[in-house]
């Protein structure tokens, strides 16, 4: 089948354009009163099969469902893929590993924070491509204001935090005393958890004299006694003793 080229323009500007869409306008809209998107299918499908399709057209002078039966094997299926319709964009990620859309700020994992990204904007989804990467995917949101985040993606920096938080604290037990590191060795081969009893002492020199902590740590060597408990113990003993007035 030829199709001769037809030069579609705006629809004041090419007459059949606009006379399908009064046609549409002026016997299946008019006087209808449709509740929602969900009547206008099943609506729409009963107007085809009774009305549309089986009147004599004013110019083939024939009927359009005579008309698909005619061209139908002509035709060429539509391929299986839906048309990728997304909108292309390259942004940045922020140093909080967002990207911006709108008014809203969706994450990126954090070890792509302030490289460049490429943005695929789809009616129902976001995805982002870092080179031909895909490393990051969210539903589409239209609510303003809203910050979207994966769980997954700040894992990496929240680990990383914590590591330096516990190193930096491991640092503050170790200059409590210079038996602060055989006290961890000893801790490490008594105690399931020895993090959980080194992040309580080190808490205690917060409240406490650190020199009080320290020498508490010295006599727990003496009566081999290793765990965060003893020490906050022989502490606060020391620090509600009063010594008795002179003479």
């Amino acid at each position: 089948m030829t199709i001769a080229p037809c030069n579609v323009g705006k629809g004041n500007e090419n007459g059949r354009v606009e006379n399908g869409v009064g046609y549409v306008q002026k016997n299946f809209l008019a006087g209808r009163e449709l509740p929602d998107f969900s009547a206008l299918n099943p609506t729409a499908r009963q107007w085809l099969d009774t009305v549309a399709t089986v009147r004599l057209h004013s110019e083939t002078r024939e009927k359009p469902i005579q008309a698909w039966h005619k061209e139908r094997p002509s035709l060429s299926p539509l391929p299986m893929p839906p048309f990728d319709i997304a909108t292309v964009s390259q942004v940045r990620a922020s140093r909080p590993c967002r990207i911006p859309l709108d008014t809203k700020r969706s994450s990126v994992p954090a070890h792509y924070a302030g490289q460049a990204l490429t943005l695929n904007t789809s009616p129902d989804r976001l995805c982002l491509y870092h080179a031909a990467t895909l490393m990051a995917r969210h539903t589409r949101r239209y609510d303003r204001f809203q910050d979207v985040e994966d769980p997954d993606h700040p894992k990496p920096l929240l680990e990383q935090r914590k590591k330096a938080h516990d190193h930096q604290r491991f640092l503050r037990f170790l200059a409590l005393s210079p038996r602060a590191e055989a006290y961890d060795l000893t801790l490490e081969e008594r105690r399931l958890n020895p993090h959980h009893h080194v992040r309580k002492i080190v808490a205690l020199s917060d409240i406490y004299d650190p020199q009080s902590v320290a020498r508490a740590i010295e006599d727990a060597f003496t009566y081999e006694a290793f765990s965060s408990e003893y020490i906050a113990n022989l502490v606060e003993q020391r620090a509600r003793f009063t010594p008795e007035a002179s003479a």
